[in-house]
This record gives C-alpha cells, sequence and structure tokens, in this order.
C-alpha cells in the first residue's frame, strides 16, 4: 500500500469514527491509524494468543505514564476455562469473557504500596486511606489498560472492556485471591476475532461537542448532540440494531440509581476491600 493510500485510509477511519469529512491538514502515521480503527470485539476464536503477545501487550501498559513513578495497578491474566467462566457469570453472564483464551483483571493495587513501605520501617501507610490515593490509581490503572489495548490492536488481536466486573468486586476479589486494598476495576477480553466479529467503527460525538479551547463552553452543544443522535442510530440501523436515540439512553442510565446495575453501593463494597476513602 502506498503512502498515499494509507493517508488516504486515515482519513477514511476518521470519517468513520465522525461520520463527517476529516479536516485537510490531518496528520497520518500507523499509530493515528490503529487509535481511529479500534472497535470492541465480543466473539473470539479459540485459537492461544501468539507467543510473547501478553508480555509485549503488559510492556505496553508498564510504558504508560504513572502517578510519581507509584506504579499502582497490577493485572491477573486469566487463562483457565473454568475461572473464565466464573468470572463471566460474575460479570452479568457476558459469554465473551468465557470464550476469549484471555482475560484480564485490571486492578487498583495499594495492597503492594502498604508491603512496600512497612519493609521500609513506616509505621504504616496512612495516605493510602484517602480518595487521592484510590483516584490516583484508578486513572493509572485505566492507562496502562488503554496502552495494552493499542499493543495487542497492533497485533491484529481483539479486546473489549469488561465494565461488568465490578458487578460483584467482593466475589471477583475471592476468585482471584485479592488482598485488602485492591479492587480489580475492570475486565478486558483478549483474542484472535471469529470471522463473524467484524463490526463496524462506532460513531463518536464530534469534537464541537468535546473539545473546548481555553474554557469550557456548553452554550453551542444541543445542535451538535442532536446530529450525533442521527449519526449514532443510522449507525446502530447499519449494524442490524434496534433504532435509538442516544441520548435518550443516556439519560434512561442516568436518571436512576438502577441505571447503575446494583454499583451504587460501590463506596460501601470499596469500604469493605480496603479503602477507607477518606
Amino acid at each position: 500500500m502506498t503512502q498515499t493510500d494509507l493517508s488516504k485510509k486515515t482519513t477514511e477511519l476518521w470519517a468513520q469514527r465522525y461520520r463527517h469529512d476529516a479536516p485537510v491538514n490531518l496528520p497520518d502515521n500507523p499509530v493515528l491509524r490503529q487509535l481511529f480503527a479500534h472497535r470492541s470485539v465480543r466473539h473470539y476464536k479459540s485459537d492461544p494468543l501468539p507467543a510473547g503477545a501478553l508480555e509485549a501487550g503488559i510492556a505496553a501498559a508498564s510504558s504508560g505514564a504513572t502517578s510519581s513513578n507509584l506504579q499502582n495497578w497490577s493485572v491477573i491474566a486469566v487463562e483457565d476455562q473454568a475461572t473464565r467462566s466464573r468470572l463471566a457469570e460474575l460479570s452479568g453472564g457476558q459469554s465473551y469473557v468465557a470464550q476469549a483464551p484471555l482475560f484480564l483483571a485490571w486492578v487498583v493495587d495499594l495492597s503492594r504500596l502498604e508491603r512496600i513501605t512497612q519493609r521500609e520501617g513506616a509505621s504504616e501507610a496512612e495516605a493510602l486511606a484517602y480518595e487521592e490515593s484510590f483516584l490516583m490509581a484508578t486513572l493509572d490503572t485505566g492507562i496502562a489498560a488503554q496502552n495494552a489495548v493499542l499493543a495487542f490492536e497492533s497485533l491484529g488481536l481483539g479486546t473489549v472492556y469488561i465494565g461488568g466486573l465490578r458487578n460483584d468486586p467482593e466475589a471477583v476479589a475471592s476468585v482471584l485471591g485479592l488482598p485488602s486494598r485492591t479492587v480489580a476495576v475492570v475486565g478486558m477480553c483478549v483474542g484472535h476475532p471469529a470471522e463473524d466479529a467484524a463490526g463496524g467503527i462506532k460513531p463518536r460525538l464530534g469534537q464541537d461537542v468535546v473539545l473546548h479551547r481555553e474554557r469550557y463552553d456548553h452554550e453551542s452543544e444541543e445542535e451538535p448532540i442532536d446530529t450525533y443522535n442521527q449519526r449514532a442510530d443510522a449507525y446502530q440501523q447499519e449494524q442490524g440494531l434496534p433504532s435509538r436515540r442516544w441520548t435518550q439512553t443516556v439519560a434512561s442510565r442516568i436518571a436512576q440509581t438502577r441505571g447503575l446495575g446494583g454499583r451504587h453501593v460501590m463506596r460501601d463494597v470499596l469500604n469493605r476491600l480496603g479503602f477507607p476513602l477518606r
């Protein structure tokens, strides 16, 4: 493929993501093409990952930014079929958790920091009891996971995040043997996409909604959000899915506590898992 063809591919991917033409001066490189092409994969072949793929993905995760170099995350790689099946149940019956040959549980890990502090002779790890430490570790864990996604996709593998891993954090902690002051905040399926796994590139809100310059400004967001409703609905229908308005879906999830799927008790759960969140 010539460089001109590759540049054209980048603009095509942009157009699929936003459903409008790319800017004339859009930069082009393999990383951008990989990012623009991202899609969730929910059907997998049973083939194992290539040798070294897991380690490369985790190396990419470790290469992400980390607050104060605390490196406050861990990841549990689960290949055992019985364990993946149990995690699929705990995640709301998502079959692809059991189907994908590799499942990664991304863990906020303040436990390791506590052990290090104790070995260094400190009487306590006081700072770990505060919300800031948990928030910082959660952000770092997300950065690490997303780096791994990009690495896996660059190897031709497919991924999908599993937020349902937070449906029952205490049961997940028991399955994975997690100590106090750790919690699995998100899961990730990894594997070779099945032949029927090819989905479209899901449209996202336009930059006229999410990109603010100098100061936050929401005064003109209504029209572009309405436009996005139309684009998102068109995608739904292209994929053979029921027609729906994105804003209506969002509102139905946010309007009442039940939209959290039982996770409204998360603070109490985190307290029991060793996070006081002061």
